[in-house]
């Protein structure tokens, strides 16, 4: 399944899935899939929302119980807390053309929270904050690059950008029908923590 990690290069041609869209290996080509089920299924859902994100299994666990202590449900908690994340929120705004790189903006100091160098990619966004690139990093050539060939992508709702300004402005917290442009079953997740 295609998980947008490269940014520009899976939109085109040249994405690996689209080249070899079979498993590696001699036998790839004639290899039957194995049918999942189960604890691999909800495994499998696991280890594919911690790549979109790029988050490892500590850090991903202590996630999944800080959503559990949150009102409402646990899943959807769960993804809000990963969208909130400050590199994802670089990456929604347009200021990255995939979340490492979005990642790599933010933890070389290139981005401001309410006006203060904040170089943590896990940094937990709230609403009300304000995000900026800072005013040495304006001319930086990657950011400009990633604005330019992103220009044409829409913002979230619960976020107000201005690409002149290379800011942006939270203005509510990520609602789950707006989340993630690949379908996750995060009650898959659910269900296996709570084995």
């Amino acid at each position: 399944m295609k998980l947008f990690l490269k940014g520009e290069r899976c939109y085109g041609p040249s994405c690996a899935i689209e080249k070899r869209n079979y498993f590696p290996g001699q036998h790839g080509k004639t290899a039957r899939p194995r049918k999942l089920m189960g604890y691999g299924l909800q495994l499998r859902e696991k280890q594919r929302v911690k790549r979109i994100y790029g988050v490892l299994e500590r850090q991903f666990r202590r996630y999944f119980e800080k959503a559990t202590h949150m009102k409402g449900v646990v899943g959807e908690n769960l993804l809000a807390l990963l969208e909130r994340r400050l590199d994802n929120v670089i990456y929604r705004a347009g200021m990255g053309m995939s979340r490492s790189q979005a990642r790599q903006i933010v933890r070389h100091g290139h981005v401001e929270v309410n006006g203060r160098k904040t170089d943590i990619p896990s940094y937990l966004v709230k609403p009300g904050d304000a995000i900026q690139v800072r005013d040495k990093s304006r001319e930086h050539a990657g950011l400009i690059a990633a604005v330019e060939a992103t220009a044409h992508s829409l913002a979230p709702s619960w976020m107000e950008i201005d690409r002149e300004k290379l800011s942006a402005r939270i203005t509510g917290s990520p609602r789950r029908d707006e989340l993630v442009q690949i379908p996750i079953n995060e009650q898959l997740i659910v269900e296996l923590y709570s084995r």
